[in-house]
Formats: structure tokens, sequence, C-alpha cells
């Protein structure tokens, strides 16, 4: 090269005397016109093949020629035209002597060519839809940097020389110059979206119109920001989510390749299993060694799918922090130079300067591309979150009924809110956990160049704290698995009681499971606890690790030799050096402890999401035909579990219809009903009848149809679509139109004629938006038999060819049943030409069904018509001719006794063989009937809000014609009713509060703490910084320390004191960290009790406006920040705080002057801080807003999961389920894009802080020590971080500080009356008569509603029975509810044994009077605790009581007997045992008031009367009030009030008021009684 300037007469290439020694640096000529020019040319044409393959890789469609693309092209053209104009000058002008200037011919001629190319690819990128080049934004750069050179010698030489001298070439440059700066410029904004591809978005993100500039420095989010200030942000503002962002776009993919990665598993498992040796042999250890393989198998499977699909974008993450480790590093060896030029009094001020200016340019490097890797991950993390989420819903729609008894509802929440959390944590630190060793042996190498062998003692200093580190992760591990174990018990208990509030309230049991919830917490505490004493050693061995280091390496390093002298540049940039390895090492403990708790994450949902599935070919999928059979069960033998025993036997079942979906499993705690060898066949359009007691396998043999049974032999074939009504509807939150419909288009007519066959539309006249109104979660604001309708609705609405109706009419009134059965489901009803499949414990209708099947524990023991049963004069004949043989009785005794009362007494014990074994057994027969009578049982409709008559005209009237299922028109815009938006409005959406977070919150949490601990903790923070201030303080004067005779005086002492301070500044750490821990789990435990309390004193009317994923939220996730975000975020913030406060004063001691320059950055920093802030705690709200619908329809998708499956809606809750995380993730993303925004703008002008102390120091040289300069460029250096930091800590308190505004949102709410009253006189064995008197007493449920109760006067004598009738929303419920308080009167009074009940506590009141309710609710844990959970009984009196409700044999058969643990929400028992564990209840606390609330509605006949004969004796003496549903169960009572529209619009004996042949003479008429 030399040789090639040298022709053309320039220099040689490089001259150190010119460039480096020297007071006016300048390079050589030869050097300005050849490297110079061609590094951006050798640049572009290199990499230019590589960015085409990309651009051919990536086409986002044609860009139209844009101003802005033209004017990029013009001036590209001018450029490359001064390149040719200038070629051929020089070719004209040196023609005679060309071969002597080649350098100046060439370089004009590549430039020229260069800039061609670069228009070539400004086209190809037009045409490909590139909208922003980083690709020629960095060949514009280069270009620009590398004629800066030429810049100043063309500058410096026209004011050495004139500009006259060459004016020509002069302007040329200065000219090209400016056209390149303008190149530049148009490089920094994006072109227009490419045409064809019209951008729909409401808000699209502006991350896509950003220019490559704006994308690295987070301008683009700038206009949020502004937004954000100037006034609170509400969902409306933020921006729609990137497609690759979006759930669908994600999942889509990742569905795929992780059912490929379960077939593997699965394969895997299966040659481990037939493995000859072990066979099925396999002792107890190995198989739970199998388990566990098989978790970590699923769990390694998952995060290997996880990192193909996202591991390509999170590298690109990981070479950013790679450069910013290289910019990171770079820096300390400029510090080095910038001390000795400070050191070096005849060094040229310019190299002062010099350094400086790289020092702040490495900086700002560093920082952007730290920030560049922080975005990526955080874009990776919310991604998988989206992923895995996707993925645990869709699995908890096909998860068999096995798998799904192993996880509760509160669990899988768990998954998607914790688990998922965990992972995303991962992907932030993961990196660290490689990376970090790395940094740590690179500051070891950097650390022996200046100190030579005395880096080794540091070496050992880090070995000696990673073992301790290693350790305290595994602790830590262990605990956070305790703990999270804990977690899951508090969550899963929590979501049964919000799930089953109502019973706690009616059995006063709140303190008893406040009590358990307060027991897992502690021990979640108590672990808690544990871990943050651990991680504050590990977090003071770290934070103290750059002294120990320091003292070890400083002390070694003068002990070593006396001539061993520490300087400014040895020991600060040792310091410096210390402070970059102090950040892997405080990082890797983090690291690792994210990990192993992402490995403990990745286990629970590898498991759940490889958990057994529903086997796809369990039924047989067909078209339906016109004749022949809709289902057919051919051998088959079903069980509810692989290892389970067999719940349906010998059957043979051929019926229409059945998909997937059930819901009650009527199988007792272990031995599960199932069907083993099942045959029968049912002809197309015929009316099924199943037949059979409690627990015989009914619901199960629908299961099977629905392939919800694990089906081990035979075939199941099922044609044409199915609806399912369950046994216990399930009711969406929604509207009552959005139930019925359930996503399918809303055909009027045919709509209407659902309504009047289901009777459905004298309730949506009481219901105040009609079918409009919103259905609180599982129906609360519905009563019993409107949600039982709504289901059936559904189904029938569906058209479907089969329907498999699971017992639908026992929870509707009995003349309600009639009109049902005749609209719908009987001959003439709008069903009639569609297969039914009715499981019943009705009797009224069985001479209609065309084939009845009885099934006696698990086996169909006769089928046939009802004539054909008869005939076989088999059990089921004798149980018809006992039913007619009481009948007649009856009927006599009624005449006798001068009444003319028919009464219907539908019970019956028969006693038979059956395969040699005597049983004594009860059957239910359900049959499609025409017989007149209605089916023989009224039920209670439960807790109505509205007080409205139901006429006899306006539930059976009505044109009684069929209507054809087909042919029904669309309904139009015009014709739907217009309803007022809030009208039906029932629940409350999580509402995000506005503005900065108020005052009163932290005075709330610092309360909770308490200020004699505060205030100690700030003065423990003030020491630590004071001793950090003084060790740093005392290097510096050591390192200024005057060398005498080739040493340092007093190096003992000084190594002395150093230690001291250090070990100080350590102890004072560790102090500080472990008091904000404690103090941090005082306010958490606190305010968790509060919040509990507040939500279990809360009135009924809060929990149905109150969706259960809000209070649940605020239960796991809020109270998960409380716990660990909030203290971490103190602990950060007020380290920094100090930390700031030390930096400023050691800066302001090396350079006063410093103090004008950090003031003015102390208000932009201000400044900056407010705009951030108040967006950032408005996207923390919004996000923690949108957080619960997602929980909501998790739990909500969970418990209708065989609903969904059966009407094979999956898709479609698919797409809600994805369009609540996307609406979560719209303020997720802006929420961590906001922190990136923060951090590089901040960092930008805190790199001024380090430019100005450095600037400071070469002006300065003069007038201070290497030592104060080192002290304060060495800290300066940190104030950039410190400041973020700052920041951010303070913007992740107030965020999180918002769960406590969150959590303390139901302190406000109204509240129940005090549980029990001080100083009451109320005696022990009160009430003791059981007499009740209401005066004037009126009730209502809202206010604004109508009075549901109107002026009931009524007196009720000790050990009368009392039934209580009326029609649907008469007032029967709110009687009760009245007792009980649960709704408080709205006038007049109620005594018992002359007491108020409104001068008592709730609990005085409602644990001395016993209500056996409607739905049975049990609680997870042990059957004992779910009859006695204060534990004040004895065993022998539960023993009792279980005798006399009939439940002896079947707990006594269990194996844990009364410890046998009930699963969630007692699924492992059937309906009807869950009701006989009711009346347990009841038996055990024998009270002397007795409500009943359609109390054995799910209960055959037999049982029914078995129930009723046990309250006849022993509740003898007692006051029972029956809320009749089987109206022949009060006929013997003392009175029967009937209500009708809040009023007693009749009241006498039975006898007596049918012979007044009034409301209840008509009702029992109805009901087939007279």
């Amino acid at each position: 090269m030399d040789a090639f300037c040298r022709l053309s007469g320039l220099d040689p290439l490089w001259d150190w005397n010119r460039t480096w020694y020297t007071a006016n640096p300048d390079l050589t000529q030869c050097f300005q016109n050849t490297v110079l020019v061609w590094v951006p040319c050798i640049y572009l044409w290199l990499l230019v093949p590589f960015y085409c393959l990309h651009l051919y890789c990536h086409d986002s469609g044609r860009i139209r020629m844009s101003c802005l693309c033209m004017a990029k092209m013009v001036l590209g053209f001018l450029l490359a035209s001064f390149g040719f104009v200038e070629f051929f000058y020089i070719l004209l002008e040196r023609s005679q002597d060309i071969g002597h200037h080649m350098v100046f011919l060439l370089s004009p001629i590549i430039r020229s060519m260069t800039v061609i190319l670069a228009l070539c690819i400004i086209q190809l990128e037009r045409i490909r839809g590139c909208r922003s080049s980083i690709f020629l934004f960095l060949f514009w750069v280069l270009s620009v940097v590398c004629s800066l050179v030429p810049l100043r010698a063309k500058i410096q030489l026209a004011v050495d020389e004139g500009i006259a001298s060459d004016i020509v070439r002069y302007l040329a440059f200065f000219s090209y110059f400016t056209i390149q700066m303008a190149q530049l410029f148009l490089c920094c904004f994006a072109d227009q979206p490419p045409q064809g591809k019209p951008n729909l978005e409401k808000n699209p993100c502006p991350v896509k119109d950003a220019s490559f500039l704006s994308k690295i420095l987070f301008w683009w989010f700038t206009g949020l920001v502004v937004k954000g200030y100037r006034t609170p942000l509400e969902a409306t503002d933020l921006w729609t989510l990137r497609e690759e962002d979006t759930s669908h776009k994600i999942i889509s993919d990742l569905q795929q390749e992780w059912g490929a990665e379960c077939a593997k598993l699965q394969k895997q498992e299966k040659s481990l299993e037939s493995a000859p040796v072990l066979g099925s042999r396999l002792p107890d250890q190995a198989q739970l060694l199998r388990k566990l393989q098989k978790e970590q198998s699923s769990g390694f499977f998952l995060l290997r799918t996880l990192a193909r699909k996202f591991g390509p974008y999170f590298l690109t993450g990981t070479l950013c922090i790679i450069f910013h480790d290289a910019f990171m590093f770079a820096i300390p060896q400029v510090l080095s130079l910038l001390l000795g030029f400070i050191r070096d009094p005849e060094a040229p001020q310019w190299k002062g300067y010099f350094y400086a200016t790289l020092m702040f340019l490495l900086s700002c490097l560093q920082s952007l591309f730290n920030h560049q890797y922080m975005y990526t991950c955080f874009t990776v993390g919310m991604r998988v979150k989206t992923a895995v989420m996707g993925l645990v819903y869709r699995k908890s729609l096909v998860i068999n009924s096995a798998a799904r008894r192993t996880c509760t509802v509160g669990e899988i929440v768990n998954l998607v809110s914790a688990d998922t959390q965990k992972l995303m944590d991962f992907v932030v630190y993961f990196n660290a956990v490689w990376l970090a060793p790395i940094e740590i042996g690179l500051c070891l190498f950097f650390l022996w160049q200046h100190l030579g062998p005395s880096a080794l003692a540091g070496i050992a200093t880090v070995i000696l704290i990673f073992p301790l580190n290693g350790f305290i992760a595994k602790k830590r591990s262990k605990l956070q698995e305790i703990q999270m174990k804990f977690m899951d018990g508090r969550v899963r208990l929590m979501n049964e009681i919000l799930n089953g509030i109502k019973i706690l309230k009616f059995y006063a049991w709140e303190k008893a499971f406040l009590e358990q919830v307060l027991g897992y917490r502690e021990k979640e505490l108590k672990a808690l606890k544990k871990s943050q004493v651990l991680y504050s050693i590990s977090i003071a061995s770290f934070n103290s690790s750059s002294f120990l280091i320091a003292f070890a390496m400083f002390g070694v390093y003068v002990m070593l030799d006396e001539r061993n002298v520490l300087d400014a540049q040895k020991v600060f940039v040792s310091m410096a050096l210390i402070n970059i390895l102090k950040t892997p090492l405080s990082q890797l403990p983090f690291a690792i402890s994210t990990t192993m708790q992402a490995l403990v994450s990745l286990r629970r949902l590898g498991k759940y999401l490889c958990s057994e599935e529903l086997k796809v070919d369990g039924v047989s999928k067909a078209l339906s035909s016109s004749d022949g059979e809709d289902v057919v069960i051919e051998n088959g033998t079903f069980s509810w579990s692989k290892e389970g025993p067999p719940c349906l036997k010998r059957c043979v079942l051929f019926n229409e219809g059945s998909k997937t979906s059930t819901v009650t499993k009527e199988a007792c705690g272990l031995t599960h009903v199932c069907v083993d060898r099942i045959s029968v066949r049912v002809p197309r359009g015929s009316l099924v009848a199943v037949v059979g007691h409690v627990g015989s396998g009914k619901s199960s043999l629908l299961s099977a149809m629905l392939g919800e049974t694990e089906k081990r032999s035979g075939q199941v074939t099922v044609k044409g679509s199915v609806a399912y009504v369950p046994q216990q509807a399930w009711i969406q939150n929604a509207t009552v139109q959005d139930n019925i419909l359930f996503g399918r288009e809303k055909l009027k007519t045919w709509y209407q004629r659902v309504l009047e066959a289901c009777a459905l539309l004298p309730d949506l006249d009481i219901l105040p938006a009609g079918d409009a109104t919103e259905i609180g979660e599982k129906g609360l604001n519905l009563s019993g038999g409107q949600k039982q309708r709504v289901s059936l609705a559904r189904a029938v609405y569906r058209k479907a060819d089969l329907y498999l109706l699971d017992d639908p009419l026992s929870a509707v009134d009995a003349h309600v049943g009639q009109h049902i059965f005749d609209k719908v489901i009987g001959p003439k009803g709008v069903l009639k030409d569609r297969t039914r499949i009715l499981v019943t414990h009705g009797m009224s209708f069985l001479p209609q069904a065309d084939l009845i099947l009885v099934l006696i524990d698990g086996e169909i023991t006769e089928s046939g018509s009802y004539q054909e049963l008869l005939s076989h004069h088999g059990a089921f004949a004798d149980f018809i001719h006992t039913f007619a043989s009481t009948e007649k009785k009856e009927s006599a005794i009624q005449r006798g006794t001068g009444t003319s009362t028919r009464l219907l007494v539908t019970t019956f014990v028969i006693t038979h063989k059956l395969h040699g074994l005597n049983k004594s057994s009860c059957f239910f027969v359900f049959c499609v009937a025409g017989s007149r009578r209605s089916n023989a049982r009224l039920s209670m409709v439960d807790f109505m809000p509205f007080s409205r008559d139901l006429s006899q005209e306006q539930l059976i009237g009505g044109d009684t014609t069929n209507t054809n299922l087909q042919n029904m028109e669309p309904v139009s815009e015009n014709d739907q009713d217009q309803v007022p938006e809030d009208l039906g409005k029932l629940t409350e959406a999580d509402k995000a509060h506005t503005g900065r977070v108020k005052l009163d919150m932290y005075k709330k949490y610092f309360k909770t703490i308490g200020l004699a601990i505060i205030i100690p903790i700030v003065f423990l923070y003030a020491f630590q910084q004071g001793a950090s201030l003084a060790y740093s303080y005392w290097l510096s004067m050591w390192a200024d320390d005057p060398v005498v005779n080739g040493t340092q005086t007093d190096r003992d002492l000084k190594l002395a004191v150093f230690g001291a301070l250090g070990f100080v500044q350590g102890i004072a750490i560790f102090g500080t960290t472990v008091a904000i821990s404690i103090c941090g789990i005082i306010a958490s435990r606190q305010l968790h009790m509060d919040l509990l309390v507040n939500v279990l004193r809360s009135p009924m009317a809060f929990f149905e406006s109150t969706p259960s994923g809000n209070l649940l939220n605020r239960f796991v996730k809020e109270i998960d920040a409380i716990d660990c975000m909030v203290p971490e975020g103190l602990k950060m913030m007020l380290s920094y705080v100090f930390k700031l406060v030390e930096v400023c004063i050691i800066v302001l001691i090396a350079t006063p002057i410093a103090a004008v320059i950090i003031l003015p950055l102390a208000f932009l920093y201000a400044f900056v801080q407010s705009f951030y802030v108040a967006t950032s705690c408005q996207l923390r709200r919004l996000e923690a807003v949108s957080r619960s619908p997602i929980y909501t329809h998790f739990n909500e998708t969970v418990q209708g999961a065989s609903v969904i499956r059966a009407f094979g809606e999956q898709s479609r809750f698919i797409m809600q389920a994805n369009e609540r995380v996307d609406f979560n993730q719209t303020s997720y993303f802006p929420r961590f894009v906001a922190t990136r925004w923060l951090a590089v703008n901040l960092e930008f002008v805190g790199n001024g802080v380090v430019l100005a102390a450095a600037v400071l120091s070469v002006i300065g040289k003069s007038t201070v020590s290497p030592g104060i300069v080192g002290l304060a460029v060495s800290h300066s250096l940190q104030v950039t971080g410190i400041l973020s930091w700052i920041v951010r800590s303070w913007t992740d308190v107030e965020n999180n500080i918002v769960s406590v505004e969150r959590v303390n949102e139901y302190a406000d709410t109204p509240k129940e009356a005090s549980w029990n009253t001080e100083g009451s006189a109320l005696p022990l064995a009160w009430p003791q008569s059981g007499t009740i008197e209401f005066q004037d007493y009126g009730l209502q449920y809202r206010k604004g509603l109508e009075l549901a109760l109107k002026g009931i006067t009524l007196q009720i004598q000790k050990r009368e029975k009392i039934g209580i009738v009326g029609r649907t929303g008469a007032g029967k419920s709110s009687l009760a509810l009245g007792i009980f308080r649960i709704l408080e009167a709205a006038k007049g009074r109620i005594f018992i044994d002359g007491v108020n009940i409104a001068e008592i506590g709730l609990h005085d009141l409602r644990s001395r009077i016993t209500i056996i309710p409607q739905d049975p609710v049990l609680f997870s844990g042990s059957l004992r605790m779910n009859l006695d959970p204060f534990d004040i009984y004895t065993d022998e009196e539960i023993w009792s009581s279980l005798e006399l409700a009939h439940l002896k044999d079947f707990v006594s058969n269990l194996p844990d007997k009364l410890n046998h643990e009930c699963s969630e929400g007692g699924e492992n028992l059937s309906l009807g045992q869950r009701q006989l564990v009711c009346l347990a209840r009841a038996l055990l606390r024998k009270t002397k008031i007795l409500v009943l609330d359609e109390a054995t509605a799910a209960v055959d006949l037999e049982t029914d009367t078995l129930i009723q004969s046990t309250i006849r004796t022993q509740f003898e003496d007692c006051t029972v009030l029956t809320i009749a549903h089987r109206l022949n169960t009060i006929m013997d009572y003392t009175r029967v009030i009937v209500m009708d529209r809040g009023y007693i619009s009749e009241m006498d004996s039975p006898a007596n008021l049918i012979s007044q042949r009034g409301q209840f003479y008509r009702m029992c008429r109805e009901a087939g009684l007279v």
C-alpha cells in the first residue's frame, strides 16, 4: 500500500509521529484517500449478497415510489455524478501522467460505483417491501464517519491557505459531504407501507412504521408516553398486537410441534412399559422413579419445543448482549488510558478529550445493545406466556376425567399465572447462566494484567463465593417448591370458598375456612421467610463481593513485595473491573435460582400437558341416517380411569347421538359407576328412559356415549349431531340469549318457539332486561329450575340429531315439568322426531317411553318397553305394582278422612334376588309418558331476586302445535329488541384506577409494617452507604499517597482500615436486606388477612356481581406481587438512592463545578420520570385488569368442558381464550417497552455525566490528583445505571403498590353485620323452642328493585311443620334468606324464641339454625371436615348422623372411612350422595329450626322417602320449614303457606286448603295429587 501511495506522490499509509505523538494529530493523505474511502465500499460489496438473499426470503409486498424514495434516488445520483465528474476531471487534467495519480483516480470511481449499488439496493428494498434499512443506515454512517477526517483536514487547509486557492475542489467536497449527511438523515425515516396490504387494524402498533433508528432508540413509543402523561391511559388507547405476537399465530405453529413431542414421549413410555424384565410387577420405588422420569422428560420436551419456536429470535438478543459485553470491557481500558494521561504532565490535551469522548461513545453503544437485548428477551417472554397459556387451555378441553381429578381449577389457574411468570423470568436471565462465568473470567484476566499473580486472590474469593451461592440456590429451590405447594393449596381452597360461599354463610363456617386458608398462608410465608433470609445472605455476599475481591487482591499485592505500589491507575481500573465483575456475580445467583424455579415450573406444566386425554376413538362418529340406530354400544366395558374398576357392566346399548360431555359422575367415591359389556340399540326418533337408584350408573351411561369414560372394550357408534343437558346445569357468565344461542346465529321464530317450549317466557318478563340480562357466574342470579331450563333451551335450540338429557326435570316445578315434557321431550314436543335418551328420577312419563333401561350398580338388568317390562314380572314390574297399590291405599286413607285428596306416594322398596345375591334396591324410571299425571314432584325455585306471579296460563298456555325444527329465518337487525346497555348488567368488570397511586396506599402499606421498624431501616441504609463512601475515599487517599524509596508507608494500617470499613458495609447490607424482607412479609400477611376477612364478610350480592376470577386474581397475582415484588422494589430503590448520594458527593469533591451539570440533569431526570411513571403505572393497572377475565374464562371452561365438547364448541371457546390473552398482552407489551424507552433515553443523558466528569478532569488536570479523578470517573460510570435503576425501581414499587390498591379495593365495599355480638346475653341453648314470628316483614334483593316479600306477618309455633309453596318468583326462598339474614330486612322484624334476629350476630344466628340447601356443596378435604369443620363432635356422633342419613354403609366401605378425601366440589361423590352428606350435617347440628330448600331434588324416590321419614323422626321436636318440591311430602304438615307475588295468599292445613279449592288446590291438581 505504501508503494501504491508513493506512486501517487503521497506519504506512507501510517505515520505514528503525525497521528499520535503530536499536539496536532492528523491521518496521512494516503490513509485518507484509500482506507477511509474504501472501508464503506468494502462493507457494502462484501455483505450485499447476503442482504439480497435475506430480501429474497422476506417479501412483504411492493412499496410505491414515495417522495422519500425519490429523494434518496436523486441524492444518490448526485453523489454518483460527483465521483464520475471527479474521475473525468482527473483523467483530463492528468492525462499525461496518469500512472502517478492512480489513488486519486480509483477512489472516486469506486465511491461512485458503490453509490450506484446502494441505489440498486434501495430499489430492491422497495420491491420487497423493506421500509427501513439497517444495512444502508450503517453504510451511510460509515461513509459520514470516514469523511469527517478529510473534512477536518479540508477545513484546516482552508483556514491556513484560504479557500480561493482551489475553490472548485473545496465546494465539490463540502457538497459531497452535505449530500452524504442528507442521505443519512433520510435513512432515519421509514417508507410508506407496501401496497395491496390495507391496514385493517383500528390502532396499529407504531413499531411497524418506525425506522431503524427509531426502533433502536424506542422513539416510536414516545407518542403513548406523552398521551399517558396528559390523560390517564385507557384500554382503547393501546395498540393492537402485532400479528407475530397474537395467540392464533403463535399457538397454531407451536401446537403441531408440541403434538409431535408428546407422541415421542408416549412412544418412549410405551417402550418402557413393554420392558420384559419388570413387566407389570414393578415395585413401588420403580413405579415412582418412572413417574418422576416422565415428569422430567415432559418438562424437557416442553422446553425443547419452546426453544425451537422462539430460539432464533432469542439468539439475536444473545448477539446483542455479546456486543454489550465487548463495549463494557473496553471502558476500563479507556479509563486506564485517561488516568495515564492525567498522571503524565507532558501529554497533549487532545488525548484527554479523545479518551473522554471515546468513553462516552462506548457507554452509549453499551446502553443501546443492552436494551435491545432486554427488549428481545421480554418479547420472547411475552410470546412464551401466550404459548403456554394457549397449550394449557387447549389441554383443559381434552383432558380425561381421571387426569382432571388430579388437578383442581386453582392449580390450573396457577399454571397460567405463577408458572408462566417463572418462564418469562427464565427467558430474561437464562443468558446470565452461561455468560456470567465468561464475564467473571474476562474480569479476572484483565485484573491479572494490572496486578499480576495477586489477581489469583480474587479468583480464590470468587471460588469461595460460588459454593455458597450454589448451596443457597439449591435450598431456595426446595423452599420454593414447598411454598408453591402451600400456595396451590391456598388458591385451591379459596376457589372452593368462592364457589361455595353461599353454603359457608348458611352454616356460619367462614371462621373455620378462614383459619384453614390462614394455615396454608402461614406455612407459605414460613417457607418464604426462610427463602428470603437465605437470599439476603446471597445478596450480602455478592454485594460485598467487590470489596472482598478488592481487599484480597490489594492485600496480597502490597504484601507480596514492598515495591508493589497501589497508584490511581491500578486501584481505579481494578475497581472499575471489579464493578463490572459485580454484575455477573450478583446476576448469577438470581439466574441460577430463576433457572431452578423455571425447571420446576416446566415439570409442572409438562406433567399437565402430557396428562391423559380423552380417546378420539372412544366413540365412532357417523352421519345421521333416516332410519336405523343412532347410538350403538356393543359389548362395551367402561371405567372412569385405566386402573379403576369397570363402571358399566353387562349392557349393550344402541341409542341415538352421543358426543363428548358429562358433568355428574354418579359414582361413589372409589367404585366409579361405569358400563361393563353393554349392548343396546335404539331406533332413530325414539325416546329412551334410563332409570335406577343413586349411583347406579345413569350419568355414566350418558358419559360413555359422549366418550367421556375410558373404553376398555367394545364399540360405541354415534350418528349425527349431539346436544347434552347435564344433571347440574352449566351456565356461562353471559346473557340469557348468549347462553341459549351458544355461538349459533339467532333465528327469531325458532328462538321464540324454544323459549316458549322451555317455559322461559314468564322468566324473561321478570328479568330486568329480558333475555339481554346478564347471568352471574354459575347462574348465581337464577333459580335452580331456571338454570336447568336455560340449559335445556340451549340443547333444544341446537336442532341436534341426538339429545342426551340427564335428569333435566328434577329442578323444575311439577307443572313446569309437565309443560316441558309436553312441549319439548314428549311425543308431541318439538323434539318428537329426534332421538332422546332421558335419565330421570320421575315416574309419571314412563308408559310413553319407547324403551326403558333399568340400571342397578352399573348393570342394565332389564330393558324394553313399558308393557314388555311389566309382562316380564321382574323388579321393574314389582315396583310398578307396589307403586299402584300404594297409590290406592293412600287414596283410601284420604277418602276416609272426608277429603277428596288423592295423595300419590311415589316410594318403594323391593327386595329381590340378583345373580344369587340379596339386594335391597330402588330404581328410578324415566319414560316418555302419555299419562295426564304430572311428575309427582314440585321442585323449589331457588333464590329469585324478583317477585312476579307466573300464572298457569303463562306457563302452559299457548299454541301446542309442533313446530318444524328446520327452515327458520335468521333474525334481522331491525327485529332485535333494543335494550339499554346496562339494564341487565349484573357482574362488574374489573376496573382500572386512573392517575398516580394515591399516597394513602403507601401509608396503608407502611402502616402495616410500623414506623418503629422503618426508621431504623433508613438509618441502616445510610450507615451502609456511609461505610461504602468511606472505603472508596480511603482508597483514593491510598492511591495518592507519595512513593518514598519505591514504596508506600503504613501499608498495614491502610489495609486494616480498608478491610474494617468493607466488612461493616457487608454486615449492614445483610441487615437491610433481611429487615426489608421481614417487613414485606409482615405487610403481606396483614394485607392478605384484611383481604380475606373483607371478602368473607361481604354479602351474597357482592359475590353475585363480582366474578370469581377477579377475586382469585387478588389472592394469586396481587398477593404474590405484595409478597415478593414490593419488598424487592423497595430494596432496590433505597440502595440505589443512597448509592446516588454517594456518587454525587464523590463527583462534587473531585470537580465542584460538576454541580452546574448535575443539577440540570437532575431536573431532566425528574421530568422524564414524571412522563414515564404516569404511563407505566396506568399500563400496570390495565394489564392487571385485563388478566382477570383470562382466569374467569379458564375457570368457566374447565368446569363446563364436557358440555363444550358435547356441543363441539371447542374452537369457539379457544378463540375466546385467544382474544382474552391477546387483550391482556396489548397492555403488557407497551408496559415493558416503556421501561426500555426510559432506560435508553435516560442513559444517553446519564452518559453525559461520564463525559462531563472526564472532560472537567481533563480541563482541571493541573489541579486534581489522579486518585480523585479515578474515584470520580469510575463512580460516574455507575451514575447512568444508578439513575435508570432508581426510576425503574421506583416505578416497580409504584406499579406493584397498585397490588396493595387492588387488594384494598374490597375494604370499602358493603359488609354484612358483625358475625358475633360482644356482650350478647343470648343463652347457649337458644333457640329452645323454635318459635318464629314475622312482623310486617319486607325484603328486597337490591336497592331500587321491587320488594320480594311484602308485609309478611306470621307466627310459627314450636314443633310446627310448615310447607312453603308457590310459583317461580313468589317469594318462597326469600323467606329462608330472611330467616338466615342472607338478605337484611327492608322493613319489619323476625323474632325467634322472642329474640329479634337483627340484634344478634350473624354467626350467633346461623349456627343455631340449620338449612339443607338446594345445591349440595362439598369442599376438598376429608369427609369429616365436610361434616364438622370446627371439630366439635365426636366420631360416634358423626357415625350416628351418617347412619341416620343412610350413608353409614357407603362410608364404612371406604378405605379411609371418615378421612376419605373428597375431591374439589365433591366430584368423586354422586349428586345424591352429596345431598345425603348435607342431610348428615343437619342431623349433626340438630338445631331447633330446620329449613329444607328443595333438599331432595337429586335423589331417587326411595331415598327421598327415607330422608323424609328421617326428618319426621329425628326433627320431631323441631320447627321444620320446607320449601316444597314434591307436594306429597308436605301433605301431612301442620300448615302450608302459599306464596304469591311476595304475599301470603293462603295459609292453613293441607286438607283445609284443598277443600277451599284455592291456589293450593290448583297446584295439587296440576301435580296429579287431587
